[in-house]
């Protein structure tokens, strides 16, 4: 069983980059769905694919690197809010991430997005990870 399964879905992105692998398979929920989603509009991974099963399904990512210097496009996965503390933040105080560069996620009453989405639509949230 998972206490944090957000925390594992971004070690196993993690690990699959360190490993050079090209696709990770990790277990479905809407929460992993939606920062996939993210994460494939921003330019962080190449592709992506949702697949049922009999239980809760998989999310089927596919991972990018360069195609010289075979660097991934993600630098820095870092957990932020986690169950024994959460962190939450209003629309003045949202972070920046290597000062604009990288994303912040958040969960927020209006699902979950980016740290610029949160700004321009003035609410605050949950900061789930930090992505560079």
């Amino acid at each position: 069983m998972v206490t944090d399964p957000i925390a594992d879905y971004l070690t196993r992105i993690r690990n699959a980059i360190m490993a050079k692998h090209r696709i990770v398979d990790i277990p479905a929920s809407n929460t992993k769905k939606s920062i996939t989603k993210i994460l494939y509009e921003k330019g962080y991974i190449l592709n992506y694919k949702f697949e049922e099963d009999s239980k809760q399904g998989y999310i089927k990512i596919a991972l990018k690197y360069h195609p010289v210097t075979k660097l991934s496009a993600i630098n820095k996965l870092e957990r932020i809010s986690k169950p024994g503390l959460r962190k939450y933040t209003n629309a003045d105080n949202l972070p920046r991430v290597l000062n604009g560069l990288g994303i912040a996620i958040l969960s927020t009453s209006y699902g979950v997005m980016t740290d610029k989405e949160a700004k321009k639509q003035k609410i605050g949230g949950e900061v789930l990870c930090y992505i560079s």
